[in-house]
């Protein structure tokens, strides 16, 4: 009995001893190699399927360049981590680490875009609503994964040391990672650097390298552009209206995220174009756009500059089309089915009619279809027909194909091509589910362009009419394995850029725009156009005169009759 009560209290005290053993302690160095390690393997995925893309594994150089690499983007991310961790801060800062590699990997393998400063704008930008399509099944399962790795982060127990040794210890360790770091450079520079040269979004795909430059350069650029004085106003003056001649009405119609190929105006096979085709339109087939998002585009295509003058700073400070139009004495309104219109209608009557509050049949859920656009256009022309006689301009800006929920954008009466897809993870859905989506949003921006020419047919005793129709960017639909938009414009693919641009001039046609000749005019649509031609096109047709109208930019210039050059 008393062996037994002996053994008993053995036992209890090695548990008791076991108990009181403090866990082992990590230190601040060990924990941040440990997690950027692991990052460097399996959060950069699209990074290294690229950069392997036709090597042999058969062959050393392979495992030479991995090794290399992976030591180069190991050091890229450590030093900072060390740099910015003390045993109070390392734990924010590796979480805040692993979240965004792991969202931005899922962005990057689901959709195949690269997160550089202009997507990281785009996104910072986008609405509730917009944001919402993206939380997907496969996006809810990296961020429970990111948590769960953040959990292990903070539960790891940290040794503590004087900070005089600590100091030491962590000078020590930069040093180490530098050491490792330039030795890998050197042994492999010259497969590197011919990796990086030749494909250059590959660097956008390193995370979160990606990510945390790309939102510094965001946030250092908006506050430079906070800073900036605005362009002074460039005088302008508007040409006197011929005797009898009627006000002007023009409809600037922005499509979103329509590509010129899926429109059969431009030769696509499919009927997308159904209605614009049977009226009298002048077609651009060969339009360029400024940008692969709209945050890029929207700004570049109103302003003076374009992408032939790039200069996103001076574009922001400077007057838009919007703006100078107004204040040539138009009245100007914005109406806006989609996330603002980027601060290029500042200071100009707007309108926001994509609210799911506005009772109407065409916004059955938290997003309203673009009829809605109609249906404001047509409140404003009631109000124009009931006041003095006055040149109006009513930009309409399509919420158009916004992805990846393409099958959201139409009512289901314009589901013509089937089977649609109706999942926001488009890699789910079949190449065909995703064109016939895309397909029957485009039908339905045919639509919606026809029903306004019919309204604007509608004023022709009243007004002079006209209308523009140019969308700020094209869709990837999985080709090269890319989806949405978004792509740096200097390695953009042709389906992000091609854009599609539609003219149409009442019944008396371009020749009620102060002479107009209209042949003409289709014969320069037959030629290349640009959103860099927008800005001054317009400024033409109002014959407004300003030092920052450039005539060669102008698509009407050369086909007005006797046209006093500005």
């Amino acid at each position: 009995m008393s062996g037994l009560t002996s053994q008993g209290r053995i036992e209890a005290d090695v548990r008791q001893e076991i108990a009181a053993t403090p866990p082992k302690q990590w230190s601040v160095e060990r924990l941040v190699l440990v997690v950027i390690g692991l990052l460097v393997v399996f959060a950069n995925l699209p990074f290294w399927q690229i950069a392997l893309a036709g090597r042999s594994f058969d062959d050393p150089k392979t495992w030479q360049f991995v090794f290399s690499t992976a030591m180069l983007i190991a050091w890229l991310h450590a030093v900072p981590a060390l740099i910015l961790s003390t045993r109070f801060t390392v734990r924010p800062v590796l979480t805040l680490f692993v979240l965004s590699a792991l969202i931005a990997q899922h962005m990057m393998r689901q959709y195949g875009v690269v997160l550089d400063p202009s997507m990281l704008r785009n996104a910072l930008r986008t609405d509730v609503r917009e944001a919402s399509e993206l939380i997907t099944p496969w996006f809810i399962a990296n961020v429970c994964f990111a948590s769960v790795a953040a959990v292990a982060i903070w539960r790891i127990p940290l040794r503590q040391h004087s900070w005089r040794r600590a100091l030491g210890v962590r000078v020590l360790t930069v040093v180490g990672v530098s050491v490792v770091g330039i030795g890998a450079l050197l042994l492999g520079f010259q497969d590197f650097s011919s990796t990086m040269r030749n494909q250059k979004g590959l660097r956008y795909r390193i995370t979160p390298a990606n990510v945390i430059y790309s939102t510094i350069r965001v946030l250092a650029d908006d506050l430079r552009d906070a800073a900036r004085t605005a362009e002074p106003l460039m005088p302008i003056r508007t040409a006197s209206a011929a005797v009898g001649q009627k006000p002007r009405l023009l409809v600037l119609v922005v499509g979103e995220t329509a590509r010129a190929m899926n429109f059969s105006l431009n030769g696509y096979p499919r009927p997308t174009n159904p209605e614009l085709s049977k009226r009298s339109i002048i077609n651009f087939p060969q339009t360029s756009a400024c940008g692969t998002s709209t945050e890029v585009s929207l700004p570049c295509m109103f302003s003076s500059q374009g992408r032939a003058d790039y200069d996103e700073a001076r574009i922001r400070a400077s007057e838009s089309l919007i703006q100078l139009l107004a204040r040539a004495g138009m009245r100007v309104v914005w109406l806006d089915n989609q996330s603002g219109c980027k601060n290029v209608c500042a200071g100009v009557e707007f309108k926001d009619v994509s609210s799911s509050s506005i009772d109407s049949p065409l916004c059955p859920g938290n997003r309203c279809f673009d009829g809605v656009l109609v249906e404001g256009l047509r409140e404003i022309i009631d109000v124009a027909s009931k006041g003095p006689a006055q040149d109006t301009v009513v930009v309409l800006h399509q919420l158009g194909n916004h992805g990846p929920a393409y099958a959201k954008r139409y009512p289901q009466e314009f589901a013509q091509f089937k089977p649609e897809c109706k999942k926001a993870e488009l890699r789910d859905c079949s190449r065909d589910e995703i064109v016939n989506a895309y397909d029957n949003a485009i039908l339905y921006t045919d639509h919606i362009v026809a029903s306004i020419i019919d309204l604007l047919a509608t004023q022709e005793a009243r007004f002079d009419v006209g209308l523009i129709y140019v969308s700020d960017h094209g869709e990837s639909l999985g080709e090269k394995g890319l989806y949405l938009h978004g792509m740096p414009y200097a390695i953009a693919p042709q389906e992000q850029l091609a854009v599609p641009m539609v003219w149409w001039f009442g019944g008396t046609g371009a020749r009620g725009w102060d002479g107009i000749d209209e042949a003409c005019l289709r014969r320069r649509a037959s030629q290349p156009a640009h959103h860099d031609n927008l800005f001054h096109s317009v400024l033409g047709l109002f014959r407004i005169e300003t030092e920052r109208y450039v005539a060669d930019r102008d698509l009407i210039g050369a086909c007005r009759r006797q046209r006093s050059a500005p």
